[in-house]
């Protein structure tokens, strides 16, 4: 079993590693949303509830911190397929590390 980072790549065709990190951009993007949706929620439910107001307010932050790493997530995964496009082209892939 390959580690969630871990890319091996051998005999995948630069299209499908396109649709790939498409798929990934998507559900990274599904992922911010639905956990800004939940932070909202939480915001919402510590002005009902003034009793928990503290616990909805930790929960509302650690649901935007979800929230900010699958955006993240997101924007990496757009970068990977724009990187996989260019090597359909026939261009160099460049990286840093």
């Amino acid at each position: 079993m390959a580690h969630l980072f871990q890319h091996n790549k051998e005999g995948v065709t630069p299209q499908e590693e396109m649709k790939q990190d498409k798929r990934h951009e998507h559900m990274g993007e599904g992922a911010a949303l639905g956990a800004e949706g939940g932070a909202l929620y939480e915001k919402h439910e510590a002005k009902k509830d003034p009793e928990h107001a503290h616990k909805h307010k930790v929960e509302e932050e650690l649901a935007a911190t979800g929230g900010v790493g699958a955006a993240g997530y997101a924007l990496h995964e757009h970068h990977e397929k724009k990187d996989a496009e260019k090597e359909a082209e026939g261009g160099k892939k460049h990286h840093i590390f």
